[in-house]
């Protein structure tokens, strides 16, 4: 998930000290000894910053650090929307030229709505500058009824992200809508987000399915099968929906991918007909570890 104010992914405490390049050596993990390789569908292992943005006050160090567990593909957020936490990532140029020299790609970033209403062209020029070909953004709830929205206001939202859409595509950048509060919300009986799909230019806007929502009853299989060429990206997490939730099923504790509910030789499987071009893991450091290696060894 990403959002200020939606995100509930756990961040680690653990001190590790980035700025000394000594997180792995403490682990007791050596860069050098990672596997390095494709994951499932042939494609390169991806991390989404958002869970580990407190590691990014050292960018170098932190590209280094996750690029030794055998991540290829960074998916950023934008500082422009996302603010302070991301401020190591202003200059665009700078940080292709750090990507570049750890070996990693950054096809992909998110941004918030504020920053696509307001100031669209200095967010698609960082992203120009950075290499980012998919511009995609958390939700559309922001000034359109939040998590319980009226159908006129998912579809005033709906029109206003195609019109965002043109925009980018113009520019020669993909827009994706990933799926929070909003989204999971229900409309008149249906849920906003199979709304959403019907509404949306199927040209213009993409959309990066959060495997956390399994939580709310959203399988991605069946969503990529019911929406062919319609995804371009998952966020991975893991959920046992055998713990019980907290206080909301959103409380319900992430496990390492493979340790959870989620069938993923299905959902990969499945992400070919719904046309899935990359996947971020989106977990704490610890986390994305475990979830690292289960991709590397499985045969998706």
């Amino acid at each position: 998930m990403i959002g200020k104010a939606s995100h509930s992914g756990t961040i680690s405490r653990r001190g590790f000290l980035w700025s000394s390049g000594a997180a792995l050596t403490a682990l007791g993990i050596a860069p050098q000894c990672v596997a390095v390789g494709a994951g499932p569908l042939g494609q390169a292992i991806g991390s989404q910053v958002w869970p580990m943005r407190s590691l990014l006050k050292d960018f170098p160090a932190f590209a280094k650090n996750i690029a030794g567990i055998g991540v290829r593909e960074l998916e950023l957020c934008s500082p422009l929307g996302y603010g302070e936490e991301f401020s190591s990532l202003t200059n665009g140029k700078e940080v292709k030229k750090i990507l570049n020299d750890h070996g990693l790609g950054c096809q992909s970033s998110h941004f918030t709505m504020d920053e696509l209403r307001k100031t669209p062209g200095k967010s698609l020029e960082w992203a120009h500058a950075v290499g980012v070909k998919q511009i995609i953004t958390a939700s559309l709830g922001d000034g359109n009824g939040g998590n319980h929205p009226s159908l006129e206001q998912v579809k005033k939202a709906a029109a206003e992200y195609n019109e965002i859409a043109a925009v980018s595509a113009k520019a020669g950048l993909q827009q994706g809508l990933h799926n929070e509060g909003f989204e999971m919300s229900i409309v008149e009986g249906k849920r906003t987000y199979d709304l959403l799909l019907d509404l949306l230019d199927p040209v213009l806007v993409k959309f990066q399915f959060q495997m956390s929502t399994i939580t709310a009853g959203f399988v991605a299989a069946d969503y990529f099968h019911k929406y062919p060429g319609r995804f371009f990206s998952m966020h991975l997490q893991d959920i046992d929906l055998n713990i019980p939730a907290g206080a909301g099923d959103e409380e319900r504790p992430q496990v390492a991918l493979g340790k959870g509910s989620i069938d993923w030789v299905k959902t990969f499987g499945a992400a070919k007909e719904g046309g899935v071009k990359n996947y971020f893991v989106e977990q704490s450091w610890a986390l994305t570890q475990q979830s690292v290696a289960y991709l590397q060894t499985l045969n998706a």
